[in-house]
């Protein structure tokens, strides 16, 4: 392994540097102690390793078995890796092109319903957009029980209660605007883009005052617009009932003592109550409005940010008709027109679970290799189409490119990403019968 040091604001880092490109893997970016809001870091000791991956969130593949537990995503994204899991888990990877210079920033953040995923995983390399002049940042934030505790009773002085885990992807941001200029980036022409939670984060922040000016697009893969629509983020009161089960389950009495169990007492009584109260789970485990970073005020679907942005579902995804109703209100929402509307379409081959939720990041991400299917030369072409979209996107806001025909913002159509890409119209028929049999969880 052949490496490279740099000075940043923070100090000397040392990196991989390979061909044509350098990976700067698990960054420190902020500190915090459970349920605290984070520290970003702005100095540290020595020449600091960012050779090697390091700690993930706290989630169920700490605990359980994982290949049984999620066995389908887990045969896809993590088969034959290994990772470490802890509460100190916000750390960042940085994949650029060798000697870069002023280079546009793609900012991404996984996806997993706020209760796993890792930015470690295979499928989310950088590489390919490093090779192609973009500087591709992946980051790992608190999850579940630990990055979204909202029970009333750990309120601040500010009136700010939970949300850590968005927090988290706000300081990591911070850190990035601050030093991604020694890599070669330009703070002023950063991408932010998500998937499932991830593109939820998106949306929140390009909403937030907090973040105000620093994005110049955004994509929102499988999820962009959920909150705003049809799982409206709860007030703090409405979910103190729940986080008073996981204080019964924990054996504890109050909040207080529950904050200072063990990590996997924590996890467990919260995975309890979460099995005990489904199907509204979901709510209790998502963002809710805090006061400060995610409100009432900011966070309505008449109030989009008119910021260039993709928006894209995949043919099997989970409830697709509602994600695609989701998207033509963004694109009637957004004042200047400026939203580009995707479908991934291409079953992939394998098995006979078409294009399910998530699959069409191996395709963004150019990470086929990374994966046990028997992927053909077309599935290669249509990596190449929506990589080079997404690349393009970074760069000039629009995804327009010769990889691809005409992609029109504001469509009724939809570029289309399979056998034969173009815009098509919606393919309600299929949608419907996809939301009737459901999709995977994550």
């Amino acid at each position: 392994m052949k490496t490279i040091e740099i000075d940043t604001k923070c100090g000397r880092i040392k990196g991989i540097e390979k061909e044509n490109t350098t990976e700067w893997l698990g960054i420190k970016y902020a500190t915090a102690k459970r349920w605290e809001y984070p520290q970003t870091v702005k100095k540290w000791d020595g020449v600091f390793d960012a050779t090697y991956f390091k700690e993930c969130a706290i989630q169920h593949r700490a605990f359980l078995d994982d290949a049984k537990v999620n066995a389908f995503y887990h045969n896809e994204f993590r088969k034959g890796l290994e990772f470490t899991y802890s509460e100190d888990c916000l750390f960042l990877n940085i994949y650029a092109p060798k000697n870069a210079k002023d280079c546009p920033v793609f900012i991404y953040i996984h996806g997993g319903s706020f209760t796993g995923g890792s930015s470690n995983e295979a499928h989310i390399n950088g590489t390919n957009f490093a090779k192609n002049g973009v500087i591709f940042v992946s980051l790992n934030y608190r999850l579940n029980a630990f990055g979204f505790c909202s029970h009333p009773d750990i309120t601040n002085d500010e009136g700010v209660c939970g949300n850590f885990g968005l927090y988290d992807q706000v300081s990591a941001i911070e850190w990035i605007r601050d030093n991604i200029a020694s890599f070669g980036g330009d703070k002023n022409k950063i991408t932010v883009a998500g998937q499932s939670a991830g593109a939820m984060s998106v949306d929140i922040l390009i909403s937030s005052p907090l973040c105000k000016n620093w994005f110049q697009g955004a994509i929102m893969m499988s999820g962009g617009g959920i909150q705003r629509d049809v799982a409206k983020p709860l007030d703090k009161e409405k979910t103190r009932a729940f986080w008073d089960e996981i204080i019964k389950y924990a054996d504890c009495k109050n909040i207080e003592q529950l904050k200072e169990v063990d990590k996997e007492v924590l996890w467990r009584a919260w995975d309890r109550a979460c099995k005990e109260n489904n199907p509204k789970t979901m709510l209790y485990t998502m963002p809710i409005y805090d006061g400060k970073l995610l409100t009432k005020d900011t966070f309505k679907m008449n109030n989009i940010p008119s910021l260039p942005k993709i928006i894209g579902i995949t043919q099997n995804d989970m409830f697709p008709i509602i994600l695609k109703q989701i998207c033509k209100k963004w694109v009637k929402c957004d004042k200047n027109s400026r939203c580009f509307l995707y479908c991934f379409a291409r079953d992939l081959p394998g098995d006979k679970n078409g294009s399910w939720h998530s699959s069409d990041l191996l395709y963004a991400f150019s990470t086929l290799d990374k994966n046990w299917r028997p992927f053909e030369d077309i599935d290669y072409t249509i990596s190449n189409q929506i990589a080079k979209s997404f690349i393009a996107f970074a760069k000039t806001g629009n995804p327009n490119c010769n990889a691809i025909p005409k992609w029109e913002s504001g469509s009724k159509k939809i570029m289309t990403f399979c056998e034969d890409t173009k815009s098509k119209a919606w393919m309600t028929k299929k949608l419907i019968k996809n939301t009737i049999h459901g999709g995977f969880e994550v």
